[in-house]
């Protein structure tokens, strides 16, 4: 069965929720947008609020989620990390975390979450 490209995002976003509060994490917004720029889940948890982007690729796909994160996507992240953090003040560290989610014949083959996969200190070059 394929999925469209929409269905296959959004069940690599069910499954990176379910593993986020699995293991013990507040979901606190999902799809939170502004000009410019996405977060798919802000998750928190010990003191730590987590910017999380998933990437959902197909098996053929010749990069992975966190290759395809590149400098300019990194940059909008964090701009709205900030945006976020002004509109709704919090005392957590941030932390940019990347999540991989595999598909083939629109079944999961493959997850992996990579905590602080990037920082705001890297270039945000736009």
């Amino acid at each position: 069965m394929q999925l469209s490209r929409s269905e296959t995002g959004k069940l690599g976003e069910e499954l990176t929720a379910y593993y986020l509060q699995k293991s013990g994490y507040e979901i606190l917004r999902r799809n939170f947008r502004i000009k410019g720029g996405e977060i798919d889940i802000i998750a928190r948890k010990d003191g730590i609020i987590a910017f999380v982007e998933v990437k959902t690729r197909d098996i053929s796909a010749l990069e992975s989620g966190a290759e395809a994160v590149r400098s300019r996507k990194r940059s909008l992240i964090i701009r709205a990390s900030q945006e976020y953090s002004c509109r709704y003040p919090h005392d957590c560290q941030p932390r940019f975390d990347i999540s991989e989610v595999t598909v083939k014949s629109g079944k999961i083959v493959k997850f992996s979450y990579l905590d602080n996969a990037f920082d705001s200190s890297e270039d945000m070059t736009l």
